[in-house]
């Protein structure tokens, strides 16, 4: 399954300040890529934690340090990493930078904008909090090149929630919203109880394509 443009279904924008020293993560055929924390503020005056990736071919090493504000547009992307203590995978987000410009001050509409055009890949998962909130998981298999595909955490609320519980796998869906972080708490086989982060895209608008696909996906 292809949708028309992979470059156009996944999309973010995001406005912040560096957090932590860049350092680095991985090669890729002689490419170096480094990996930092950016705080980028929410509308309500809190704040997102998230993961940054970026080429050391286009980074300015000396100038990206904790501190400064930089205005970066990329592509969320996911990889399995597996947990030794847990002994399973783990899906693993991060937006992977395309381009960047360094800022004087965090002034804009709106910091943190994604946009994802891909398929639900497992069965939608609805509740209510206790307090009678409705939420609703999807996982969304988003496509890139060379046939591979990023699968990203997206929950919506309320009216959305509602529509998306009614989705199926294989249904081709368009949302935005915005990538945030998430602290929760979870209990090990030893009993012991550690504080994690999640990562995902929070649903302010939701749509479905015409078109569905037979989907078997194995995250």
């Amino acid at each position: 399954m292809q949708t028309e443009n992979p470059s156009t279904n996944n999309r973010i924008g995001l406005l912040g300040k560096i957090a932590t020293q860049p350092s680095f993560s991985h090669d890729v055929y002689g490419e170096g890529f480094y990996s930092f924390d950016l705080l980028v503020p929410r509308l309500s005056d809190t704040h997102d934690l998230l993961p940054i990736t970026i080429s050391e071919r286009i980074m300015d090493k000396d100038k990206f340090v904790p501190g400064v504000d930089i205005d970066i547009s990329g592509q969320i992307r996911s990889y399995n990493n597996f947990i030794e203590e847990e002994r399973r995978n783990r899906l693993v987000l991060t937006v992977f930078a395309k381009d960047y410009e360094l800022r004087e001050g965090l002034h804009k509409e709106n910091p943190n904008e994604v946009h994802l055009d891909g398929y639900i890949c497992k069965p939608p998962i609805y509740r209510t909090t206790p307090f009678g909130r409705e939420i609703c998981d999807l996982l969304l298999a988003v496509n890139r090149s060379y046939n591979k595909s990023d699968y990203i955490p997206c929950i919506t609320w309320g009216r959305n929630a509602r529509f998306g519980s009614k989705l199926e796998v294989g249904d081709n869906i368009k949302l935005w919203g915005r990538m945030q972080s998430r602290l929760y708490q979870k209990k090990m086989e030893d009993g012991d109880v550690v504080e994690k982060t999640a990562f995902e895209v929070s649903v302010a608008k939701l749509e479905q394509a015409e078109q569905a696909v037979d989907f078997d996906a194995h995250v």
